[in-house]
């Protein structure tokens, strides 16, 4: 049996997870999956791959961490309520000391670790890495040059610019093909995301609709 490789120390995960979940209409981050917060599952993911993690919630709130990840997890808030994304990720990085950052949502829970290894060693200096999705940008889950996308999430917001792709857009991302993750995940079940009481019910059936399955809005 292969031995798994553990997380790298050299890499830091981001989980955004400030959202309002307007479209669940509750807490979509705490609701149960597979006995455990939605949360959780991305947390277990990211942890895998990355030796501290970072999650960003909203300001005021608490989100749940697994009771044997805590040692590893720095919580922060958004500096300001329901900002957006991009908000919450450069508030993340001003506390990131690594020079690799994979960033995730929250409410992916069926990431598979082993396309977050290969996303990152796709990745270039001063650039991002994203997946090829047909049709769209996929722009979670993505890794990233810390030091560039710092000074590019600044000058996106600092232009009134708050989306992912916006930063994105500021570090020409590679864009890993398809059949490389694929590969890796064949029912595409690390773009799986959850944005309606119904997304989680099909996740909850594992009815995954491959590079169908619902898109990230950011």
């Amino acid at each position: 049996m292969t031995e798994l490789p553990g997380p790298l120390d050299d890499v830091t995960g981001i989980v955004l997870a400030g959202g309002r979940s307007s479209r669940f209409g509750s807490d979509k981050l705490a609701a149960g999956l597979d006995g455990r917060p939605l949360l959780h599952h991305a947390l277990e993911a990211v942890a895998a791959v990355a030796g501290h993690v970072v999650v960003v919630a909203a300001p005021g709130a608490l989100p749940s961490i697994p009771e044997h990840l805590e040692s590893r997890v720095l919580v922060v808030h958004d500096p300001e309520s329901f900002g957006g994304p991009l908000v919450g990720l450069v508030a993340a990085l001003s506390h990131v000391n690594s020079p690799v950052a994979i960033v995730v949502g929250g409410d992916m829970p069926r990431l598979v670790p082993a396309v977050l290894r290969r996303l990152l060693t796709a990745l270039g200096p001063a650039r991002a890495a994203i997946l090829e999705v047909p049709g769209r940008v996929q722009p979670l889950p993505a890794a990233l040059d810390v030091p560039a996308a710092r000074a590019a999430g600044s000058e996106a917001l600092a232009h009134g610019r708050r989306s992912l792709r916006d930063l994105l857009g500021g570090l020409d991302p590679v864009v890993l093909p398809a059949p490389v993750w694929l590969a890796l995940d064949p029912a595409a079940a690390t773009i799986t995301d959850i944005d309606r009481p119904g997304d989680l019910a099909s996740t909850r059936a594992e009815r995954h609709g491959g590079l169908d399955s619902p898109r990230r809005d950011d």
